[in-house]
């Protein structure tokens, strides 16, 4: 229904991709991913009894500044005692673990999770608890997301982004909307006052929400 009741309006141009003019214009150094190749190879520490087997990840990297070309490679060092795996299937499970990091930095930046503002060990608990709860709305609005056969890509993507959207990204585009709140014939209007493109996102997991009856 949101999908339908937005597809007449007409959208906002994208914007022009000015970043590598104002990079050359301003000077700054201009880094391009040339090529990967990954290797590996056993290691052992001089004080282990064992041998761990060590994944080298060597990105060739194109930078250019001003008149400046340089050609230079960069090297990253996974350390695992994993056989089963890959090499490429190594550095993806880092990656992934990569993404708890980011939710660690976004309970501490975002919601503020992370602070200690109480006096005992206890309340100082029960604040994180609380306050991280916010996070957790988030990801159910996210994981609630329908995704029908038809826009199948295209929702997907959505909610993938949603999932990973920042908290104060996030409170900026779903929660602070300006709505007026009407009571006519036994039911409640909320009428929004306000146009954003993720509007029909939140139509839809409004919908969702009220089918599940959560």
């Amino acid at each position: 229904m949101a999908d339908k009741a937005f597809a007449n309006i007409q959208r906002r141009a994208e914007p022009l991709r000015v970043k590598k003019e104002i990079i050359e214009e301003r000077g700054y150094p201009n880094l391009r991913l040339i090529r990967e190749d990954l290797a590996d190879f056993d290691y052992q520490p001089s004080k282990s009894r064992g041998t761990h087997r060590m994944v080298v990840l060597r990105k060739e990297v194109h930078e250019e500044q001003r008149q400046l070309v340089m050609l230079h490679d960069r090297y990253h060092f996974y350390v695992t005692n994993d056989r089963a795996l890959t090499n490429k299937q190594v550095v993806q499970e880092a990656n992934r673990r990569c993404n708890q990091e980011n939710l660690i930095e976004q309970l501490k930046n975002g919601p503020r999770a992370l602070r200690a503002p109480l006096d005992t060990l206890d309340a100082n608990w029960a604040y994180m608890v609380i306050v991280s709860l916010a996070w957790t709305l988030k990801a159910w609005f996210a994981l609630l997301l329908p995704v029908a056969p038809r826009w199948r890509s295209q929702h997907e993507a959505q909610r993938e982004r949603v999932l990973r959207m920042d908290f104060r990204t996030f409170v900026q585009r779903f929660v602070l909307l300006p709505v007026q709140v009407l009571r006519t014939g036994r039911r409640l209007v909320f009428r929004l006052l306000a146009w954003r493109p993720d509007v029909p996102i939140l139509l839809r997991a409004t919908e969702a929400i009220d089918a599940t009856g959560v």
